[in-house]
């Protein structure tokens, strides 16, 4: 099918594709770059959809894009114009309070869990508030840019927790934390928590069910004037993994979802430099799902916010390593941060934050080097 014959009702996205070096030595207009890093492309993979059939898949030269998508239903074409124009938007830094994080390179969240249960260090930080902050100490000093707390379980089938017992765990080691500086977010879904944490001297929220669990949470990060990060999970239920209907095209479905969290964001008083999205790896979706959002992990470049990749410790290392255990899953995590820089991530969130600082050192040194070729 050429692109004159798509419906002005398809779902259309675009994938940077073809990727170069550096721009220098190409003609002009042939290469484009990926927001403000360091990633130069000469391609734009057009993916139109009709529910979930394909209707399209072209690969369109960047030097040919305005001439090709001129085919296109004037709707559409006015989407891959904004889509191209979002996926070389500048990414405007993140700020945590007197932190400055800047999204030219990749940088490093680390996880932090204050919890019994979660799937890969539950249990590990439990009941000491210092030694907790402890290690968030070590992780920023390791070259974390930002430190995730979290005090609920988001694995599957996990307890729901009593947002009074949340804020108990959670709130002694964020105060300990921003009192020396030290740039803070919040994982939780719950306001009071929002609210309680940002008290304690918290920055950010990110919360798994992009601000749609509580009703009350928007409203929270709207007043605080936060930076928020918004994250693809099937169900804004208490089971985050609840998933019985699947996917249609996974990317496609993740990425209209969070556009549409982004747009409610918006409309509610969230100015767009403060967002953030993260497609939510293994969150209600199976070995192939997590794996097409690895490979299309590009394709969320066109919603024009800087990109949080989660896949630390996920099932998918395991699945395809001999069942490891999350503990024994170092390797597979440093590789996909090394694989989402590769794509454009502007964050990684991990568990490893030594191994995955220098692993996205290596890729910066590479990315220069290969810029400054000549």
């Amino acid at each position: 099918m050429t692109l004159s014959n798509i419906s002005a009702d398809a779902r259309l996205y675009l994938t940077p594709t073809w990727y170069v070096p550096t721009p220098i030595g190409l003609p002009d207009g042939a290469a484009a770059r990926m927001g403000n890093g360091l990633i130069w492309f000469q391609g734009y993979e057009l993916t139109a959809l009709d529910g979930a059939r394909r209707m399209a898949r072209v690969t369109i030269p960047v030097a040919d894009f305005a001439n090709a998508i001129a085919a296109l239903p004037d709707g559409l074409a006015q989407r891959a114009l904004q889509l191209a124009a979002n996926i070389s938007a500048q990414r405007p830094p993140l700020v945590a309070g007197d932190r400055t994080i800047r999204f030219d390179a990749p940088q490093v969240m680390a996880i932090l869990n204050i919890t019994p249960d979660s799937f890969s260090d539950g249990g590990k930080h439990m009941g000491d508030p210092q030694a907790a902050a402890d290690a968030g100490f070590a992780m920023a000093a390791a070259g974390a840019a930002l430190i995730d707390v979290g005090g609920e379980s988001t694995r599957p089938k996990a307890p729901k927790l009593w947002e009074g017992d949340e804020i108990k765990r959670i709130a002694p080691v964020i105060e300990r934390l921003a009192a020396a500086g030290v740039p803070v977010s919040v994982d939780t879904r719950k306001a009071a928590v929002m609210e309680a944490a940002l008290a304690a001297g918290a920055h950010v929220v990110n919360d798994v069910s992009a601000l749609a669990h509580d009703p009350r949470s928007l409203e929270v990060v709207v007043r605080a004037g936060c930076p928020v990060i918004l994250m693809h999970a099937p169900s804004a239920g208490d089971d985050p993994h609840d998933n019985p209907a699947g996917y249609g095209d996974v990317v496609a479905d993740v990425f209209d979802h969070l556009e549409s969290r982004i747009a409610a964001c918006l409309a509610a008083g969230v100015a767009r430099e403060r967002i953030m999205v993260d497609p939510g790896l293994g969150f209600g979706k199976s070995l192939a799902d997590n794996l097409a959002l690895v490979n299309g992990l590009a394709t969320f470049q066109g919603l024009g916010v800087p990109l949080l990749f989660a896949g630390s410790r996920k099932r998918l290392i395991g699945a395809l390593s001999n069942e490891a255990p999350a503990a024994d899953r170092l390797g597979g995590s440093v590789a996909l941060a090394f694989r989402a820089a590769q794509l454009g991530a502007q964050m990684v969130r991990v568990h490893d934050v030594q191994e995955s600082v220098q692993a996205l050192h290596l890729w910066r040194g590479l990315a220069d080097a290969g810029l400054s070729a000549v």
